[in-house]
């Protein structure tokens, strides 16, 4: 069975920096994410953005990244905001009452 992946591409602009997602946020693929904010936030910018508008799935281990990491995030004096969140995750986000731990922004993102 093969597995999608997810890659992340990573732009700095002044303020913030974006991490574009794109495949799934799992089990598998968590770990990498985790790693590729931490990164970022060793950094400390004043905020880091995740554009999940190429995000296909996100399992319950993918929620719990999402939350540590705005934590984490928070520790560091960084905002971490989601950006471009697809309906199927807001409404996982609702029903689980995660959206409220969880900075969303859905307007598009400046380019």
């Amino acid at each position: 069975m093969e597995r999608a992946e997810l890659t992340i591409a990573v732009q700095r602009t002044g303020e913030e920096v974006i991490l574009n997602l794109a495949g799934e946020i799992d089990m598998l693929t968590a770990g990498r994410l985790s790693a590729a904010v931490n990164e970022v936030l060793s950094d400390a910018p004043p905020r880091v953005v995740l554009d999940l508008s190429g995000v296909t799935f996100c399992d319950s281990q993918g929620l719990g990244t999402l939350v540590v990491l705005s934590r984490k995030a928070s520790h560091a004096q960084t905002l971490l905001v989601l950006t471009n969140v697809g309906d199927f995750l807001l409404r996982v986000l609702d029903i689980t009452g995660l959206r409220s731990a969880l900075m969303i922004r859905n307007e598009p993102a400046n380019s």
